[in-house]
C-alpha cells in the first residue's frame, strides 16, 4: 500500500489522527472525528493554531474570547458549503456538537504568532469554477491566503463525475521568489481528505516529481486521505461519482503560490466551456437537521 494513502479507523469516532511526525514532515497535523449530539471536544491549542472545518452537522465553540455557533451547517459535504473555525495558540476551547453525527476535520500547525479567533461562514466563502470542459471543478475557499492567521490555508474542492481536478498539475515544494520580491512558489505540505457521494465510489490521484523519484498513483475511497509532501498531484473522479476533497496546507508562506507542470501548460486556455453540472453545492442547500 502507498505510504501516501491514509485509511480511516472505521471503528473509532476519531477516524483520522495524524501528527506531523507520523507523516514525516514539519507543519501539518490532522484529525477527523464524528461527535454525537451534545458530545464535547475540549482542548487547549497550546503552541498551535487550529482550523476546524465542519463537514456535516452543527457545532458551538466556546472560548474565553467569545462563543460561536454554526447555525446553518450542512447535512454532509454534498449538502452545502462549509464553515471553518480558526483558533489561535494558547486558546482553551470547548466544541459542542449540536446535531447527531457532527463530522469535523481539524488541522493544527505550530506557531509563534497570535491572531484573532474567527468563524468563517459559508456566506463568506469565495466560490470559483476552475478549469473547463472535463477539467472543470468547484473550489470553495474557507481560509484563503491573506486570512488573518499564520500558516494555515483551507479549501474544499468538488469534482464532478469523470472530471479531472488539480489539473493541469501543479506543485508547491520549493520556495521561489522573483527579482522584484514576488513569491512565485511556496514550499507547502498538503493533505487531500476525500468524501465520495456514493460509498463504492473512488478517485485516482497521482503524486510525482520532475525526476520521478516520487511517482505514485493511488486509488482513494470515501474518508481516505492522501499526503502530498512534494511534487505534482492531479486528481481524476471515477465516472459516476462526484468527488469532494478538503485541502489543508501549511509551509513557508500562507499562500497557494505554485508552479505548473510545463509539459501541460498548453492546456491552459484551451477549454471550450464550463461543465453545466456546476455548482455541485450552493449556499441555499445549507441548514443541517
Amino acid at each position: 500500500m502507498s505510504d501516501l494513502l491514509v485509511k480511516p479507523k472505521t471503528d473509532q469516532k476519531t477516524y483520522h489522527s495524524l501528527t506531523s511526525e507520523q507523516a514525516g514532515w514539519t507543519y501539518l497535523n490532522f484529525e477527523a472525528k464524528v461527535l454525537d449530539l451534545n458530545e464535547q471536544y475540549t482542548l487547549n491549542t497550546g503552541d498551535y493554531e487550529y482550523c476546524i472545518a465542519l463537514l456535516g452537522g452543527n457545532f458551538k465553540v466556546e472560548t474565553d474570547q467569545g462563543v460561536w455557533e454554526t447555525g446553518n451547517g450542512r447535512k454532509d459535504v454534498f449538502s452545502g458549503i462549509g464553515h471553518a473555525m480558526y483558533l489561535s495558540r494558547n486558546t482553551k476551547f470547548t466544541l459542542t456538537a449540536q446535531t447527531d453525527k457532527t463530522d469535523i476535520a481539524i488541522c493544527w500547525v505550530a506557531t509563534d504568532e497570535d491572531h484573532p479567533p474567527y468563524m468563517k461562514r459559508p456566506e463568506e466563502a469565495a466560490i470559483e469554477f476552475r478549469g473547463g470542459d472535463n477539467a472543470n471543478r468547484q473550489i470553495n475557499s474557507l481560509l484563503l491566503p491573506g486570512f488573518d492567521c499564520h500558516k494555515i490555508v483551507c479549501v474544499e474542492v468538488y469534482t464532478p463525475s469523470g472530471n479531472w481536478s488539480s489539473f493541469p498539475a501543479h506543485k508547491h515544494d520549493e520556495r521561489k521568489v522573483a527579482a522584484d520580491g514576488t513569491l512565485i512558489e511556496a514550499n507547502l505540505e498538503e493533505i487531500y481528505f476525500y468524501k465520495i457521494d456514493k460509498p463504492q465510489g473512488y478517485a485516482i490521484q497521482q503524486v510525482y516529481t520532475d525526476d520521478r523519484s516520487l511517482d505514485e498513483i493511488v486509488r482513494v475511497h470515501d474518508n481516505e486521505a492522501v499526503l502530498v509532501p512534494k511534487g505534482y498531484h492531479p486528481v481524476a473522479a471515477a465516472h459516476g461519482y462526484n468527488v469532494y476533497y478538503l485541502n489543508f496546507l501549511a509551509g513557508s508562506d500562507q499562500s497557494l503560490a505554485n508552479t505548473s507542470d510545463p509539459d501541460h501548460d498548453w492546456i491552459y486556455g484551451s477549454w471550450k466551456g464550463q461543465d453545466p453540472r456546476l455548482p455541485i453545492v450552493t449556499l441555499d442547500m445549507n441548514n443541517a437537521k
